[in-house]
């Protein structure tokens, strides 16, 4: 996949470009939907299957501070993206001067005269340019005179999810600690990613079971509790067990997440790991002392072998 950050980089338009645009966080089923016909429709066409997203999300420019937090953090989009056999992915620094394109702009001057897009793909509710002036009515219109197709991809529909798949569903489903329904609308386990620090040092020496921490940068976090995880470290995959939220046991009140790797005793301070939630345990309960604490840390190692196999 060619991976463009800067677009005024793009000295000619993409032979046939189908083109597919979009924040795309959390990359999930109905993303990958997009995606899949951006490429057929290339594949037919013998054209270039073409993503176009932004960076930063623009709600963290037009609201400030009133932003949801992300579920796929920039890296973890653009490998997303990159697997599903896009041909490129143009990333579009999202400022103010870009959110004043108008809709014509937008679709004229930077899709068909400088990308060269000869089809888009999008979902139902698509709008773009200043204010979202845009619609998909509008589009159409567009298509007639600039010599584009437009296709709309349904919304996917699951079996066991009574909504359409979204990333605002996917949010409310991960901070309630339902990792294993968020996994449906994904498509894959939740995941969240970060560099080990140092701890507390209680892990292993007062309870016998050393744990990485990891501190989150504006990544979704899920609900407080204890959960069943898989560890990704480089190329190697390690079952765990995560505790999210402020170990009441010790009553410190610090926010923490805690991953210990079952049967692992190497030093991973320093390093990247990826820690996927397959299944919320229990909550994160206080205990009478250490002793009752990592009883119970036995048993939840017990239960995610169990989870994990």
């Amino acid at each position: 996949m060619d991976f463009v950050e800067q677009i005024e980089k793009i000295t000619k338009p993409y032979k046939n470009a189908v083109i597919t645009i979009g924040n795309f966080d959390g990359v999930h089923l109905g993303h990958q939907a997009l995606f899949q016909k951006v490429i057929e429709k290339a594949e037919e066409i013998g054209g270039t299957s073409v993503t176009v997203t932004f960076e930063p999300h623009p709600m963290r420019i037009l609201k400030k501070n009133d932003h949801p937090p992300l579920i796929t953090l920039y890296e973890q989009k653009v490998e997303l993206i990159e697997n599903s056999g896009i041909d490129v992915l143009i990333c579009i620094p999202f400022n103010k001067d870009f959110a004043a394109l108008t809709a014509n702009e937008f679709v004229e001057d930077l899709l068909v005269n400088h990308l060269g897009m000869k089809a888009i793909v999008v979902g139902e509710d698509y709008t773009f340019g200043k204010n979202r002036e845009g619609s998909l009515d509008l589009l159409r219109k567009f298509s007639i005179h600039l010599g584009f197709e437009v296709f709309v991809v349904n919304w996917i529909q699951l079996t066991d999810w009574p909504g359409r798949i979204s990333s605002t569903s996917i949010r409310k489903l991960v901070t309630d600690g339902k990792v294993a329904e968020a996994q449906k609308l994904l498509g894959r386990n939740y995941q969240i990613r970060g560099i080990v620090t140092t701890g507390r040092n209680r892990g292993g020496k007062l309870l016998g079971f050393p744990t990485a921490n990891i501190k989150l940068h504006d990544e979704l976090c899920p609900k407080t509790g204890v959960y069943a995880v898989t560890v990704e470290q480089t190329d190697k995959e390690y079952k765990g067990v995560a505790n999210i939220g402020y170990s009441p046991t010790f009553d410190d009140h610090v926010f923490t997440v805690e991953v210990h790797i079952i049967d692992f005793d190497e030093n991973l301070i320093g390093l990247k790991i990826r820690v996927n939630f397959i299944k919320r345990l229990r909550d994160e309960i206080k205990f009478s002392n250490i002793s009752e604490l990592s009883e119970q840390i036995k048993k939840d190692i017990k239960k995610a072998q169990t989870i994990l196999s």
